[in-house]
């Protein structure tokens, strides 16, 4: 099943995306994609319910924005460094565990929204992702046991301001929390819908030129390794959202290194779960 949510910003509705690309508004089932939802069984409820009252639901225009396929989760943990030719563009040595931090919530925003090059910005940069949903608490959990904490997967452009994150004293938070730095989506893809996370083509483009283009098979710690190495150092909570790393070719990477500015488009797309487009617009007061 592929969750989406629809609407303006802030009064965004459930839906759901069917095979044929049809999208259906299931506001009638009662629950937004909340922690409440993926804490309660709430993909299963829904599908069941979807079984009674899918002809009964109303279609949504393809016109219509799509927001972030999921409300605002608790937290947004990302894993920096977390594949092999990524770690060797930046200089840095293979990480022998898991480097964490985190991207503010109100960085999360649609997959076609807009994204905005922040105030005194000049490094602003790109980075396809595969993000994992949780569906289930989980706190000091095996690798053995996290495809079971697992809800689904999401794409996710995880941008980054250069100098912020890397010339500014502090931590990374400081060039990944900024408005417009998280678009989710199109859409979640439940769990039972990706067949093997650690093997998914992924890629990016920026003004129609391909700059990134890996799997997931080049990660260097997988999907079980990072939701249970985390869950060590934090409880995850239903819904919350961790981004794995990405792949060679962000524009940090380039000698010269190359950067966003006003009027540049990105694509980027992960196998099984669709594409997403964001142009940048420059910030304003």
């Amino acid at each position: 099943m592929k969750l989406i949510r629809f609407g303006t910003a802030g009064n965004e509705k459930p839906g759901v995306q069917l095979a044929d690309g049809t999208r259906l508004d299931v506001s009638a089932f009662g629950m937004d994609y909340t922690e409440a939802f993926f804490g309660n069984n709430g993909i299963e409820k829904l599908r069941n319910w979807l079984s009674d009252h899918e002809s009964d639901c109303p279609t949504i225009d393809n016109e219509i924005r799509l927001g972030p396929p999921l409300a605002r989760p608790s937290k947004l943990v990302c894993v920096g460094l977390n594949y092999a030719m990524h770690a060797k563009e930046a200089g840095m040595a293979i990480p022998k565990e898991p480097v964490l931090f985190f991207k503010s919530t109100t960085a999360i925003c649609g997959p076609f929204d807009e994204v905005i090059i922040p105030k005194n910005s000049e490094k602003s940069d790109w980075e396809v992702e595969l993000a994992i949903v949780i569906g289930k608490k989980a706190s000091y959990i095996e690798e053995s046991e996290a495809m079971d904490h697992i809800a689904g997967y999401v794409l996710h452009n995880d941008i980054s301001e250069r100098a912020f994150q890397i010339e500014k004293e502090g931590q990374w938070c400081k060039g990944k929390g900024c408005d417009t730095f998280a678009p989710l989506g199109p859409f979640i893809a439940t769990a039972d819908e990706i067949k093997d996370p650690n093997n998914l083509e992924l890629w990016l483009e920026v003004n129609g030129e391909r700059l990134q283009h890996s799997s997931t098979s080049d990660f260097i710690f997988n999907v079980q390794e990072v939701v249970s190495y985390i869950s060590q150092f934090m409880t995850l909570l239903p819904g919350d959202v961790i981004s794995t790393g990405t792949p060679f070719g962000v524009g940090l990477g380039f000698n010269p290194p190359k950067y966003l500015k006003p009027g540049d488009t990105m694509e980027l797309g992960i196998e099984g779960l669709g594409i997403s487009k964001q142009t940048c617009v420059a910030y304003k007061k």
